[in-house]
């Protein structure tokens, strides 16, 4: 199998790494290899974070380079749009339109950029955005953004629900369990 590759990215603080941990581990369950890079940034002061996942049947490197992506999954709406270059001419970017306003709007230095989505597609851009943390809240908590985006990923796989459950059920603490699986259906009806 040709290697894919998934981006994973947003703000310090939503998730991302154990997005990135729980599509990981359903790959690893089905026998591919695979390689996993975090690159943190500012994350602990709300900058921008983004996680490489590459699997195939032999994966050498776990950067994905401008160009390669075949899904970029965004937790925050200007996150995606920073990425677009990072995905294949045929890639799909799955978005939450959630907005958390950087350093320089909070400061009013700028403004945040409107009509994102819009943009994106003008450009060409294969984009499947919604609002991922109203269906989080919905499950119980705005912490279950992550679960629900990697609910609405699940679409674009071949992978049974059972498999991305028994992922879940591995990633996640018990007693988050419940919370969880109904963000991640919540997400793949969406």
């Amino acid at each position: 199998m040709k290697t894919k590759n998934v981006m994973i990215v947003g703000v310090g603080g939503q998730g991302s790494l154990l997005a990135s941990k729980l599509l990981g581990r359903l790959l690893l369950t089905k026998g591919y290899d695979i390689k996993v890079s975090e690159v943190h940034g500012m994350s602990q002061r709300g900058g921008s974070v983004v996680t490489y996942v590459r699997f195939g049947d032999k994966v050498y490197s776990p950067i994905i380079d401008k160009g390669e992506a075949d899904y970029i999954v965004s937790f925050e709406l200007l996150e995606a749009a920073r990425w677009t270059e990072y995905l294949k001419p045929d890639g799909k970017i799955v978005a939450n339109t959630q907005q958390i306003n950087p350093m320089p709007v909070i400061t009013g230095a700028q403004t945040y950029p409107t009509e994102l989505v819009a943009k994106m597609q003008a450009a060409g851009i294969d984009v499947d955005a919604f609002d991922a943390l109203k269906l989080a809240e919905e499950a119980g908590s705005s912490k279950a953004v992550n679960i629900v985006l990697m609910g609405h990923l699940s679409r674009y796989f071949d992978f049974t629900l059972e498999e991305w459950m028994d992922a879940i059920e591995q990633s996640v603490p018990s007693k988050f369990l419940e919370l969880n699986k109904k963000a991640f259906l919540l997400g793949r009806e969406a």
